[in-house]
């Protein structure tokens, strides 16, 4: 990564963050809706790994876009 991009990248570090964190908050609020009893730890755990299987299908894609 060229140094003006890790430099960019610093500033929306915190920003990229608390934007995972509001989607945890967001899909954690889906399934209290529907499981009113939810383990909330549970839940987050399952939560991040879905976020972090989305995360990885998203990278081959962009991977490849960059090489083209």
């Amino acid at each position: 990564m060229a140094q003006m991009e890790k430099i960019e990248l610093e500033w929306y570090r915190q920003q990229l963050t608390d934007d995972v964190k509001g989607l945890l908050d967001r899909y954690r609020s889906i399934f209290e809706w529907d499981l009113p009893e939810i383990d909330e730890a549970a839940a987050d755990k399952l939560i991040l790994a879905a976020i972090r299987q989305a995360l990885d299908g998203l990278e081959p894609a962009l991977s490849g876009a960059s090489k083209a």
